[in-house]
């Protein structure tokens, strides 16, 4: 007596195919939330650079004896923030800074006007 034990083992293309819809309609979900996620990374990581230039300038109006009126300048400004160099936003750009020490912002960023906004509160 013969006994017949040859089972084919595998995936149909139908499971397949159900299986990459799946992953398909999950990437598709995701996609924009890491995208919105990284958007507003930048922007805290690009307010809180704001945060630090802007403190720079005030402390180096403060010790230089500066006036509201003076205009501060990167390379004074920067030996004032972490790391002696004027920082950069994440999403790309350089800061600008203000015409004068007490100007509101005194510093601004190249993409203020993206989602979220790069602006100091």
């Amino acid at each position: 007596m013969k006994i017949n034990n040859s089972k084919k083992q595998g995936f149909t293309l139908v499971e397949i195919m159900i299986v990459v819809a799946i992953i398909g309609m999950l990437a598709a979900i995701a996609i924009p939330n890491f995208v919105k996620a990284r958007n507003t990374a930048q922007a805290n990581a690009c307010i809180s650079n704001m945060k630090q230039v802007d403190g720079g300038i005030q402390q180096w109006a403060l010790e230089k004896g500066k006036k509201d009126s003076d205009a501060p300048k990167s390379d004074e400004v920067a030996e004032y923030v972490k790391g002696r160099k004027m920082p950069t936003c994440p999403a790309g750009g350089e800061y600008a800074l203000g015409a004068r020490v007490d100007a509101v912002p005194s510093i601004t960023c190249p993409n203020e006007v993206s989602t979220p906004p790069h602006k100091l509160p």
